[in-house]
């Protein structure tokens, strides 16, 4: 047997969680969401250009950096859905300025609603994302 001649890999390259795609969310809390048959752990960004995590526990931890995610997709986006946790939290007025600037309409709701209302806008084919933030308690978004 001969000694390959193959360089080795440096090691396992990481990535952040990406779901290259559009779904539903079928159910929502115990810290996560489903959606496509599949379950995430955290909170997560819905995108016209697919699903990603989102490094983000409290709404106060959204800024224009956590939402880097949005701007690359600005022109695909007629309004974010923000699901702000259990509860309905104001949108800064800072935040609210730049997201406006790309021409991006913003909607805060807790993030049960949000599902809801982002599963219907997506299913009537609308420009919707959304930022949402994992809750523990378990609900079926149908």
């Amino acid at each position: 047997m001969t000694a390959s001649k193959e360089p080795i890999r440096a090691g396992i390259e990481m990535r952040a969680a990406h779901f290259p795609g559009r779904a539903s969310i079928d159910a929502y809390g115990n810290g996560g969401f489903r959606f496509a048959d599949m379950s995430h752990q955290g909170s997560i960004l819905m995108l016209p250009s697919g699903i990603y995590a989102w490094n983000v526990q409290s709404f106060a931890d959204v800024t224009m950096d956590t939402l880097s995610e949005i701007v690359s997709d600005a022109d695909d986006i007629e309004v974010l859905l923000f699901g702000c946790g259990s509860d309905l939290l104001p949108v800064p007025k800072a935040l609210k300025q730049s997201l406006g600037e790309l021409g991006i309409r913003t909607e805060p709701m807790s993030t049960g609603a949000a599902v809801r209302t982002y599963n219907v806008l997506m299913a009537e084919d609308r420009q919707v994302a959304a930022a949402l933030i994992a809750v523990d308690e378990a609900k079926s978004a149908r």
